[in-house]
This record gives C-alpha cells, sequence and structure tokens, in this order.
C-alpha cells in the first residue's frame, strides 16, 4: 500500500497543533482542503485516523504513528529543501580540483583549508598533474577545475583562463644561509653551491634552467631532484643547496619554515598562476564560490608580496 507523503505531513501538523484549522493554519492551507485530504487517507487505509466525538481531535493508536512517520517526512523534506537551496548557492556540493604540485601544496591548500573552514557542506577531491594531464581531465569530465600556472599563449581555445595570482620565480635558500649575508650577488658567490631540482617533467624544472642560464650559469650541480615539496622544503632548510621557487610558495612558506629568497634578479617565464576551466560547460555552483575566495586571498597575497619583495630590493 503507496500512501501520499503530504497526507502523512497534513496528518503531522493537524497532531501537533491540535486541530483540523490549527493545522491548516500551520500549512498554509484552507480547513476544508485539509479536511479533504484526511478523508481521502482515512479512505486510502480504511481506518479512523482520530477517535470519534471527541474534542478536542485525538488521533487514534495508527493516527498517532502515522502523524510521526509524517513528522519525520516533513522533517527530511525541510532538509531536502535546503540542501537544494545551499547546493543553487554553491554553499554545498562536490568540486575536483587538480593543480600542480608545488603551487597546489605550497599557495592553494591553505587557501582551500580555509575556505572549507567558511563552507563546510562543499567536499573537494584534489588531484595532481601539469598542463597535459589537467587539459585531458578537464576535456573528459574527470575535473571541474584545474589550478596552475600558465601564460596567455598556452590557454586552449575550448578552455578558460582566470588570473590569479603572478608566477614570479625566486632563487630560494634556507633562512641563515651565508648568501642571505652577502651584499650585491653575483655569479661567483653562487657557483660554489649545489641545486636541489624540481621533478624533470614539471614546468618549474625548466624554470631552474632558463634561471640559471639568465645569470650565466648554465652548467650546475644537483644534489636533490624530484621531490615533493615538502621533500624540498626539508632538503633546503637542513643544507646549504639553493633551489628556484615561486616566490609565493617561498613567501607562504616562511610562517612554518625557515626560507628566504634571494634578492637576484633572474630570467622567467610570464606566466599566472589561475584557475582552468571548460568553456561551455554547466560545472557545479560551488565552483562560483570557491573562484571568488581564491581570487580574494590572492590580491590580498599578492599585495603582502609586494610590499616585501620592495623591502627585499632595498636591502639588496
Amino acid at each position: 500500500m503507496k500512501l501520499d507523503s503530504e497526507h502523512l505531513e497534513i496528518l503531522a501538523a493537524i497532531v501537533e497543533h491540535g486541530g483540523l484549522t490549527e493545522g491548516a493554519e500551520a500549512l498554509g492551507k484552507s480547513q476544508p482542503s485539509v479536511s479533504r485530504s484526511m478523508a481521502l487517507l482515512e479512505a486510502r487505509i480504511g481506518l479512523p485516523l482520530f477517535e470519534p466525538g471527541r474534542r478536542p481531535l485525538r488521533p487514534t493508536e495508527l493516527g498517532a504513528s502515522l502523524a510521526r512517520l509524517g513528522s519525520r517526512i516533513h522533517r527530511a523534506n525541510k532538509e531536502a529543501s535546503l540542501l537544494v537551496q545551499r547546493y543553487r548557492q554553491g554553499l554545498a556540493g562536490r568540486l575536483r580540483v587538480g593543480g600542480s604540485p608545488i603551487f597546489m601544496d605550497g599557495v592553494v591548500a591553505s587557501m582551500i583549508a580555509e575556505f572549507q573552514s567558511r563552507h563546510a557542506d562543499v567536499q573537494i577531491d584534489q588531484s595532481y598533474g601539469y598542463l597535459n594531464q589537467l587539459e585531458a581531465g578537464l576535456r573528459n569530465g574527470g575535473l571541474d577545475v584545474a589550478i596552475l600556472p600558465l601564460h596567455p599563449a598556452q590557454v586552449p581555445p575550448d578552455l578558460e583562463f582566470t588570473p590569479l595570482l603572478s608566477g614570479n620565480n625566486v632563487i630560494a635558500c634556507r633562512a641563515g644561509h651565508p648568501l642571505t649575508r652577502t651584499r650585491g650577488i653575483t655569479l661567483n658567490h653562487i657557483a660554489p653551491y649545489a641545486w636541489i631540482a624540481p621533478p624533470a617533467d614539471s614546468p618549474l624544472y625548466r624554470d631552474l634552467q632558463r634561471a640559471l642560464k639568465s645569470i650565466g650559469q648554465e652548467d650546475f650541480r644537483v644534489n636533490f631532484s624530484g621531490g615533493t615539496l615538502a621533500s624540498i622544503q626539508s632538503v633546503l632548510t637542513g643544507s646549504d643547496a639553493l633551489t628556484v621557487l615561486p616566490y609565493s610558495v617561498v613567501f607562504l612558506s616562511r610562517r612554518t619554515i625557515p626560507l628566504e629568497a634571494l634578492p637576484l634578479k633572474i630570467d622567467h617565464a610570464e606566466r599566472q598562476l589561475g584557475i582552468l576551466r571548460v568553456s561551455d560547460r554547466q560545472l557545479p555552483p560551488a565552483v562560483r564560490q570557491l573562484t571568488a575566495f581564491l581570487l580574494a586571498e590572492c590580491q590580498r597575497l599578492q599585495a603582502r608580496m609586494d610590499h616585501d619583495q620592495q623591502i627585499t630590493r632595498r636591502r639588496g
């Protein structure tokens, strides 16, 4: 036997509020329509819902049990309505986010943590990749958005790119490194030190080669390579080795890890960290919330970094 769930909700309102008129008012319905609904429900089950001749209305044992079920249905409907509303507003849902490892771990992860502290009902499934893998994930529907550094010329015509943050690179070292006490750093100062190389298939590895070439050091000694950001940071802080990292990664790392950016201008690709997505695809509404949040956070971060670099240049 299938019962109309709306009839059970009406029954619950009548029992809760003590009468047909009171229940109708609570539901925003007319008293005759509520009476008809109860008559239909009684006809459907073939048993009375209220004890006859009792004023105020008193539900039968069956009527009281069905009313409790109706209350549960009403609560579930309210919860479902709220969920739909929150999903449409981008306050709930699931996002599949891919990104380049160094930026995701060094910059974006802390921002996502703050985003989720404000939007706890948004689930984020994160994965790693570089441009080719991330493009494929976007096109095949495996990713909603990708976060990575790109030059405008690299953006494919079927994808849309929202810049977030400058992708400037710096030479990084541990705090207290001998070079941090050297004014007017030259190639001769840098030459004796070994280098930490990012994974060979990463854009940052090519950036390292380009940066060193720009200061005249085409041959360089690598003593550690291929690690995650965490392992690069650990080797960096435990040795006198140098590496090339995005300035934003060094800047944010300093909250917990003693790193410094050397005041030495190096050549780097004109890329920006940003959000890549398929242009004509309908995405979960939470993408709007995440994009707006990251834009605001990155604007604040950029202002802090610009101020810090001005101080560094004056010191250098």
